[in-house]
């Protein structure tokens, strides 16, 4: 009996754009990627990752990200050339968890981007995870803030899984460095931001900074 070649799923992107320019340029940077697959804005394939470029963050383009992410499910990359420290937190609580810099855009960054976003992960700029520790740390412990948080303690692996996504691990880096299984890691990332209905990775970090565990 033969054996059974099963094609590696290929993860649908739907590219957004405001201009033909930066549609275009995005479509040339990510089809040679074999783990991608192209697909049309709206085409509701499940698991979809849309990447949406833009200069800045008006609002027409916070509604876009917020639509995206919470009215059509779909995981989101953002890639822009400016994001100010107010817009920051409310990106991150849309559920946006993978932005780049637009001027660090290359076929193989976008990639990176989306494989993170797809699973889940996220994946910010070093300056930009810099900037969200600096702001939420400003935040006052116990005052309203990011959405859907409630008052709940953090078990120490939870701690330590956080501290270790704040620093820019992977979850294979986070498994070794904590000799847990791949699986013990997905499984406390997804304890901790079902029960406190935080939206990515990002979030989680965003709010354990927040509520001074890490």
């Amino acid at each position: 009996m033969g054996t059974v070649l099963r094609t590696p799923v290929r993860i649908p992107v739907e590219i957004h754009a405001s201009d033909p320019l930066s549609h275009d340029g995005a479509v040339s940077q990510l089809r040679p990627q074999s783990e991608i697959e192209l697909v049309d804005e709206g085409a509701g394939r499940q698991g979809t990752v849309a990447v949406l470029l833009a200069e800045g963050l008006d609002e027409p383009t916070l509604s876009r990200l917020r639509r995206l992410t919470r009215t059509d499910g779909t995981k989101a990359v953002l890639v822009t050339s400016l994001i100010r420290e107010a817009e920051l937190l409310q990106v991150i609580e849309y559920g946006v968890g993978a932005i780049v810099w637009r001027r660090e855009a290359t076929g193989h960054r976008l990639l990176q981007a989306v494989l993170a976003a797809s699973r889940g992960d996220g994946d910010l700029p070093a300056d930009l995870l810099g900037r969200l520790i600096a702001q939420v740390g400003t935040l006052q412990r116990g005052t309203t803030g990011l959405s859907g948080a409630t008052a709940s303690g953090l078990a120490p692996r939870e701690v330590d899984v956080l501290r270790l996504v704040a620093e820019g691990m992977d979850t294979g880096e986070i498994a070794s460095k904590l000799s847990y299984s791949e699986r013990t890691v997905k499984n406390v990332m997804h304890g901790l931001t079902t029960r406190l209905q935080l939206r990515n990775r990002a979030h989680a970090v965003a709010y354990a900074l927040r509520e001074g565990y890490i």
